[in-house]
C-alpha cells in the first residue's frame, strides 16, 4: 500500500490525512506537541475551561464533508448550534450594538444605530454576496498555480468581473464609499483582521470575509472548538490513520526530485509522498535545508499576531454574549503600531470571547471564561514583558469604563499568551496566525501553492498556504492538496 506521511496534525493536517486515507493511502501523521490540532487547543485552569486558538467557527459544511466522505452522519459525531447574534460591539461614547445573524434584521438594526441608509446597508451585505459566490471556486476551492484554473468558465467569469471586486481599492476605502458613519465603517474594517491584515492596506476584495460570518452564519460546537480537531482526530484514527505524538521532524527526505519520506527522532520513515502542514517558512528553513527555498514568498510581509488573557471571572456580566468587540478610539493607529512600529496602540480594540455562555460547564457557577484578545505584531525581539504589562493595564482601563466594574478585582484565574508563545507552541514563524499577510492586491496569488514545483510528492496545507488562514480555508486547503494526488 503506498504511504503519505503528513507532518503536524492541525485542522489542515487532520483533514488532509482523513482524505488520503479514504484514497487508499497508509497515513502516519507526526506531530510534536502531545495533542492534536495545532493552535485549536483546550486547557483547563482552576475550573474554568478554555480553547486557546481560533474562536469563530463558520462554514460547518466543510467539517461535515469529512464525516459524510467517511460513510458517517455528522450530526452524531459533530453537534453545533447556529447563532442568533453575531457579535456585540461596544464603543466608548456609549453606543451598543447586538449585530443580530438574520441580513435584513442586521441591515435595519445597524440602520437605526449608526444613522445609514437601510438599503444601502443591504445592498453592501448582497454585494459581498456576490463578491463570493463569483470568486470562491477561483480563490477558495482549487490552486491558483496550475495552468488548468485559467482554462475554467468560472475563472473567466471571475476575472471578467474582477473591475468590480475592489482589489483597485482598499477594504478601508470600499467600506467608506459604502457608509457615512465611522463606526459602521469600522465594524466592516475590523474584517480584515480575520486573516491577520491591514484595513488600510489589504484589498478592497476583503469585504467579501463578512459573508462567511453573516450571510453563510455564525456556529458553535457543542462542546467547545477543541471539539473540531478532537472530533476529526477521532475520525481520522477510526478511518486507520496513524498518529505519532511528540515526534517533531527533522527533515523532509528527497531523493533525486522526489519526496522519499521524513527523518523523525534520528529515525527515517520511507513514504511516496509528504504532506507538510507546519508554516511555510520553518517547512523550508528547517527540514529542506538543502533545497532552494522560495525567497520571495518567504519574504513577505508577516500576518498580525495575538496577545490574549485567559481570565476566570468571578461574575456573569448579561451584557455580553459568546463574542464581544470593544472598538479603539483610533483604528488607524492601532494598526500603525501593529504594522509600522511592531508594537501595541495603548487604545487597542479588545475582542473578548466568552463560551461559559454556550457551554456554562465551562465555569464555575455565577463565573464565566473570558478569552481575552488584542491584535498584536509578530515577535521581532520586542521586550514583550513591557508589551504586556502595559496592554493589560490599558485593557483593564478599557473595559472597566466601558462596563462600569473594576475588573481587576474579579480576576481569580489568569494565564497569558504571547506572539513568542505562539511561535513556541505552534511553529508559526514570528507567531504569525495567517502566514503572509495580505496587504497587497495580489496576496492570493503570492501566496505558496499547495505543492512543490521542485519536488515531486511534496504537498503543503494548512493557514501559511493557499487560500489562507482560518478554519474553513484550511479545510480548503486540505481539500485541494487531495484533489491534487492520485489515488494509491
Amino acid at each position: 500500500m503506498a504511504k503519505a506521511c503528513v507532518v503536524g496534525s492541525g485542522i489542515a493536517g487532520l483533514a488532509s490525512a482523513i482524505r488520503l486515507r479514504r484514497k487508499g493511502y497508509q497515513v502516519d501523521v507526526f506531530e510534536a506537541n502531545p495533542y492534536p490540532g495545532g493552535k485549536m487547543h483546550s486547557e483547563q485552569y482552576q475550573g474554568y475551561r478554555f480553547d486557546l486558538g481560533p474562536s469563530l467557527f463558520t462554514m460547518p459544511g466543510l467539517v461535515e464533508e469529512l464525516f459524510e466522505l467517511c460513510g458517517k452522519s455528522p450530526k452524531d459525531h459533530f453537534p453545533y448550534i447556529r447563532k442568533d447574534t453575531l457579535c456585540h460591539y461596544f464603543w466608548e461614547d456609549g453606543t451598543r450594538f447586538q449585530a443580530p445573524a438574520p441580513l435584513a434584521s442586521f441591515a435595519r438594526e445597524a440602520a437605526c444605530i449608526f444613522g445609514d441608509d437601510e438599503d444601502r446597508i443591504a445592498a453592501y451585505l448582497e454585494k459581498n454576496r456576490r463578491k463570493f459566490e463569483l470568486t470562491r471556486s477561483v480563490f477558495l476551492e482549487q490552486s491558483l498555480h496550475k495552468p488548468k484554473t485559467y482554462l475554467k468558465g468560472s475563472t473567466l467569469k471571475a476575472l471578467a468581473g474582477i473591475g468590480g471586486l475592489g482589489i483597485f481599492n482598499t477594504l478601508d476605502g470600499v467600506n467608506r464609499a459604502y457608509f457615512q458613519s465611522p463606526k459602521l465603517v469600522q465594524l466592516f474594517n475590523r474584517y480584515a483582521t480575520y486573516n491577520g491584515s491591514n484595513p488600510y492596506q489589504a484589498p478592497g476584495i476583503m469585504s467579501m470575509i463578512p459573508h462567511l460570518e453573516m450571510g453563510l452564519g455564525t456556529y458553535f460546537p457543542r462542546e467547545g472548538m477543541h471539539q473540531i480537531p478532537d472530533s476529526l482526530y477521532q475520525l481520522a484514527c477510526e478511518q486507520g490513520v496513524t498518529f505519532h505524538f511528540n515526534t517533531p521532524v527533522n527533515q523532509i527526505l528527497t531523493k533525486g526530485k522526489r519526496a522519499c519520506g521524513i527523518r523523525a527522532g534520528g529515525v527515517e520513515i520511507p513514504a511516496d509522498l509528504v504532506v507538510s502542514n507546519m508554516d511555510i517558512y520553518p517547512t523550508y528553513r528547517n527540514l529542506l535545508p538543502d533545497h532552494p527555498a522560495p525567497e520571495r514568498t518567504l519574504s513577505q510581509e508577516r500576518s498580525s499576531s495575538a496577545l490574549i488573557f485567559y481570565w476566570g471571572i468571578r461574575k456573569v456580566f448579561p451584557q455580553l454574549d459568546l463574542h464581544n468587540i470593544f472598538f479603539s478610539e483610533d483604528y488607524p493607529e492601532e494598526f500603525r503600531q501593529i504594522f509600522e512600529a511592531r508594537g501595541l496602540s495603548a487604545d487597542p480594540t479588545v475582542y473578548i470571547n466568552i463560551t461559559s455562555k454556550e457551554r456554562p460547564a465551562d465555569a464555575p457557577a455565577g463565573c464565566e471564561n473570558w478569552f481575552v484578545m488584542i491584535n498584536a505584531p509578530g515577535d521581532y525581539g520586542q521586550d514583550w514583558d513591557i508589551l504586556v504589562n502595559a496592554a493589560r493595564k490599558n485593557i483593564l482601563a478599557k473595559l472597566s469604563r466601558i462596563l462600569g466594574e473594576p475588573l481587576e478585582t474579579l480576576i481569580e484565574v489568569e494565564k497569558v499568551l504571547t506572539p513568542p508563545g505562539i511561535s513556541e507552541r505552534t511553529r508559526s514563524f514570528r507567531g504569525a496566525l495567517y502566514g503572509a499577510a495580505s496587504n497587497n492586491r495580489f496576496a492570493a496569488f503570492l501566496r505558496h501553492p499547495n505543492f512543490s514545483n521542485r519536488i515531486r510528492g511534496l504537498y503543503f496545507t494548512g493557514g501559511s498556504v493557499h487560500p489562507g488562514g482560518g478554519i474553513p480555508l484550511c479545510l480548503l486547503s486540505a481539500k485541494i492538496v487531495s484533489d491534487s494526488i492520485p489515488a494509491a
